[in-house]
């Protein structure tokens, strides 16, 4: 399940990779933050120092950035200048797990979803990871997205995120992880280390883009038992080519299934052609097309529609109350009324508050079709 960055990443000692320079940095404007405050939990030896690598090969025409041997994992902000939504995305870039394609899968995603009016928190977590433990594929890298998106949510009023709209997306190994977080949410695999700690890691929505690791050619037509779907898994959105020579389309087929299975909201989109790594940058081929799919879908689920008309006030001006857009909720296959009003309100006595703002979707408070989407009043 080697990712073509990955490729590139073993080849580094041939010779076949352009320019090396030092650590990674951002554009400017834009700060890495640490993710942890203190010594990294459970930290082991790199092969050497961090630095950034540029590809010999081209990417739809461009060169790649991919950054090697992280120790100490970052986030960036990036967040909308004018119009903003709420809702924010953490961006996992892809790598196989050894290194991360930063600006194709990384930088590249942030500045689309910036021009939507959406938050993006670019992730560089540790790479190489060993694969130990009960999580074989990452365990360090896991740990690195549950604190990223507790941070998120814990910064939400400071970085005018809607705390109920902050999803995750990821390409190749970086799409794994989206799956992983999607599934190892209710528990930290480190000790808390503060308060953002107490917070959510669950993200609120969820991108997979020619993911891997989640279908063994050597076994059954299964899902990798190392991501358990249950009905709490958030909704959906897949992506990814039938010729792709790196990840096989099974990795999203059997998640689909699983999705389904379990009553998860998913849309997923398989494309003829397309192949792997091909991130946003457009080609002749339709699946290049495929932003405009996502930005559709989150509407649909209710994280950005209705909310692109005003920009976010100053950071110093405002309030929490002032950053939460109207909240909406896709039912889950069984899931009840009293079941979303304990998730929203802490109390299941809360349900006919819901009932009473969705009369006109919701005519009977005893039966609530799956997939119906509800408005979650204040």
């Amino acid at each position: 399940m080697k990712s073509l960055i990955f490729v590139f990443c073993v080849v580094l000692a041939l010779g076949d990779l352009g320019a090396q320079t030092k650590v990674w940095q951002p554009a400017p404007g834009h700060t890495q933050i640490p993710i942890w405050p203190g010594a990294v939990p459970d930290a082991k030896p790199v092969p050497g120092p961090e630095f950034a690598e540029t590809t010999k090969e081209l990417f739809a025409g461009k060169p790649a950035v991919v950054v090697h041997n992280v120790s100490q994992p970052t986030m960036t902000v990036y967040s909308p200048k004018g119009t903003h939504t709420g809702a924010a995305v953490v961006v996992f870039p892809g790598g196989g797990y050894t290194c991360l394609a930063i600006d194709l899968e990384g930088t590249e995603i942030c500045d689309w979803l910036v021009s939507k009016g959406i938050t993006g928190v670019l992730l560089k977590y540790r790479v190489p990871t060993p694969r130990v433990g009960a999580y074989f594929e990452s365990p360090l890298a896991l740990e690195d997205a549950q604190r990223t998106v507790g941070l998120v949510r814990f910064h939400a009023a400071e970085w005018h995120i809607d705390p109920h709209k902050i999803g995750v997306i990821g390409f190749s190994a970086g799409g794994h992880m989206v799956t992983a977080l999607s599934t190892h949410f209710d528990k930290r695999l480190y000790p808390a280390v503060d308060a953002a700690d107490q917070e959510s890691c669950r993200p609120d929505f969820a991108i997979a883009v020619y993911p891997g690791h989640l279908w063994y050619a050597d076994k059954a037509f299964v899902l990798n038992p190392n991501v358990p779907v249950t009905r709490h898994t958030p909704p959906t959105f897949l992506l990814q080519a039938e010729n792709d020579p790196v990840d096989n389309v099974n990795n999203s087929l059997v998640y689909y299934i699983a999705l389904k299975n379990a009553g998860v909201p998913v849309e997923m989109h398989l494309y003829a052609e397309g192949k792997h790594a091909f991130g946003l940058r457009r080609t002749e081929l339709p699946i290049t097309r495929w932003p405009q799919l996502v930005e559709t879908w989150l509407q649909t689920i209710g994280m950005t529609s209705g909310e692109r008309n005003s920009p976010a006030p100053p950071a110093v001006h405002i309030q929490p109350e002032a950053i939460k857009p109207q909240r909406f909720h896709v039912v889950r296959e069984g899931e009840t009324l009293s079941e979303i009003s304990s998730k929203y309100y802490g109390s299941t006595g809360q349900w006919r508050k819901i009932f009473e703002a969705n009369r006109g979707t919701v005519q009977d408070a005893n039966t609530v079709r799956s997939g119906t989407k509800l408005i979650i009043p204040d």
